[in-house]
């Protein structure tokens, strides 16, 4: 099988879950490697965890996404980028309050995503979210996030999935 190595950026990056499952997946497959371009963190626990665990790339951290020049990013091709945005106003534990984009929620931080999308125009884009987004509370502004991806050329797959199915 041929090599494969993918540019990667995270946004809502935390201490990047996301490359550690692409660390398992090229521990289980020698010819996929990867290399994480740019992150985007702005938790101070969360940086310090991240470069714990990955120095190598603790200069790639682009800081506050609202504040990001994604014109700037242009200089390496992204093939995957993966974002976990806040879950905090869509969580049955936390207020609801929503993610209208506009709305000044934490939530309503996934609507910078699309300012990237549409600026790097990676291959690949994976979203990590909790299930209420799926709520009929909720649908109907996650129907509207997947058209709006939809109308930069990409298709959508959805999937709840259960942590206790994977044994994590």
């Amino acid at each position: 099988m041929e090599n494969i190595k993918i540019n990667v950026m995270t946004l809502f990056s935390g201490y990047d879950s996301q490359c550690m499952a692409l660390d398992r997946l090229k521990a289980n497959y020698p010819f996929f490697d990867y290399e994480l371009a740019y992150w985007c963190e702005i938790d101070g626990n969360a940086i310090k965890a991240h470069n714990a665990i990955y120095p190598q790339w603790s200069d790639r951290n682009l800081g506050d996404i609202s504040k990001v020049n994604f014109k700037e990013c242009n200089d390496r091709k992204i093939d995957l980028m993966t974002y976990s945005f806040p879950c905090t106003n869509i969580s049955s534990s936390g207020k609801q309050a929503g993610f209208e984009k506009g709305s000044g929620t934490a939530s309503s931080l996934l609507w910078e995503v699309e300012r990237a999308i549409k600026e790097l125009r990676p291959k690949y884009l994976m979203m990590e979210n909790v299930k209420a987004l799926m709520s009929n509370k909720f649908r109907s502004l996650f129907r509207l996030w997947c058209s709006t991806v939809e109308s930069y050329g990409y298709s959508n797959f959805v999937n709840i999935l259960n942590a206790s199915d994977f044994n994590c």
